[in-house]
C-alpha cells in the first residue's frame, strides 16, 4: 500500500474537521466533504479558530500553511477517488453509515483504505454489502481528535490483514496514539471502559450517595489526574509495595464485591437524566454550552502542551 499523503474526510462536523486537522498538520493534503451545504460553507473557518488557538497555545505553527492543505470539496466522490486514505465521520447510525460507505466503496481507489469514526457500532454492521468491504474498518477516535490523540482500530471479520500494521504505522506517524482492537466488541475498549465508570457514577447518584458535582469532582481531582498520563494497570502497579499482583491480593476482594454488587445494572431512566440534567443546568445553562466546550478545549491544549515536555519515562 502506498505511504498515506493524500486523504478524503467524510463528514464535516465536530469530529470530521478535527480529523481534517490531524492529517493537514502533519503535512498531509485533505479533501473535505459534507452533505450540508451549510457545513461545508463554515468548516474551513471553524478549522482555522480551532488552529488558532492551537498556536497560542504553541501546538502548531503556521495556521495558514495547514489550512491550505485542506480543501472542501462538493462531491463525495472528488472527497475520495484519489485518497489513500478516507476518514468516515459521518452521523452514528447504522443506516446512514451504511449508505455512506456503499457510495465509498464505490469510489475509492483498489488500494485506498477507509477508517470509521464510529464510537461503537462495529464495521460488520455497516460494511457487509459496500464494494471493496475489505478496505473498510473502524477507527475510532475520541472527541476532539486533533487534541486527544488516541485511535481504536477495530478490523472487521472481512478487513485485509494488512491493513491494521499499515494504519496502525500511519496513525503514529500523523501523532496520533492508536490501540488495535483484535476483534469486533460493542462498544471496543474506550466505551467499555467510560461506560463502567459511567454506570457507577448514574447509579452512585440514584442511589443518592453523592451530587453529580461531587462525582464529577472524584474523577476531575482524584482519578482523572494519575489516568491523564498513565492506565488502570500501571496505576495499580505503582499503588502497592509489591506491585500489580500485590495490589490484586489487597483489593481483588473488595473490587470484587462491588462487582457483585451492580451484577443486575438498572438503564437510564428518563427520571434520573431529568434529575441529573436539572443539576447540570443549574451549574451551567444550556445557553453557556458552547463557550464551555471552547474552554475545555483550551485546558486540553494547555494539558497537551504541559506533556509535550514532560518525559514518558
Amino acid at each position: 500500500m502506498r505511504r498515506l499523503e493524500t486523504v478524503g474526510v467524510v463528514g464535516g462536523g465536530l469530529v470530521g474537521s478535527g480529523w481534517a486537522i490531524v492529517f493537514a498538520r502533519a503535512g498531509r493534503t485533505v479533501r473535505l466533504f459534507d452533505a450540508s451545504a451549510e457545513i461545508r460553507a463554515g468548516a474551513l473557518a471553524g478549522i482555522r479558530r480551532s488552529l488558532a488557538d492551537m498556536q497560542a497555545f504553541g501546538l502548531v505553527g503556521d495556521v495558514e500553511a495547514i489550512a491550505r492543505r485542506i480543501s472542501v470539496v462538493d462531491s463525495l466522490a472528488e472527497a475520495v477517488a484519489e485518497a489513500d486514505y478516507v476518514q468516515e465521520s459521518v452521523f452514528e447510525r447504522v443506516d446512514v453509515k451504511a449508505a455512506v460507505s456503499r457510495e465509498i466503496g464505490a469510489a475509492i481507489r483498489d488500494d485506498a483504505v477507509v477508517g470509521s469514526s464510529s464510537s461503537g457500532i462495529p464495521a460488520s454492521a455497516f460494511t457487509a454489502d459496500v464494494p471493496r468491504r475489505e478496505r473498510f474498518l473502524v477507527a475510532h477516535p475520541v472527541n476532539p481528535p486533533h487534541l486527544v490523540p488516541l485511535v481504536e482500530l477495530v478490523p472487521a471479520p472481512w478487513t485485509d490483514g494488512a491493513i491494521l500494521p499499515w494504519l496502525r504505522q500511519a496513525m503514529e506517524e500523523l501523532g496520533q496514539v492508536p490501540v488495535v482492537v483484535n476483534r469486533e466488541i460493542e462498544g471496543f475498549v474506550l466505551n467499555r471502559l467510560q461506560g463502567a465508570l459511567l454506570n457507577e457514577a448514574w447509579a452512585l447518584y440514584e442511589a443518592g450517595l453523592a451530587s453529580a458535582a461531587d462525582i464529577d469532582r472524584t474523577v476531575a481531582h482524584g482519578l482523572g489526574l494519575r489516568w491523564s498520563f498513565m492506565g488502570p494497570f500501571e496505576t495499580i502497579d505503582l499503588n502497592a509495595p509489591g506491585g500489580v499482583d500485590d495490589y490484586a491480593r489487597r483489593l481483588g476482594p473488595l473490587y470484587h464485591a462491588v462487582a457483585q454488587a451492580r451484577r443486575d445494572p438498572r438503564p437510564w431512566s428518563d427520571d434520573l437524566v431529568g434529575r441529573v440534567t436539572r443539576e447540570r443546568r443549574e451549574a451551567l445553562p444550556a445557553a453557556d454550552l458552547k463557550a464551555r466546550s471552547a474552554w475545555r478545549d483550551r485546558r486540553l491544549m494547555a494539558l497537551v502542551a504541559h506533556r509535550r515536555g514532560q518525559p514518558d519515562r
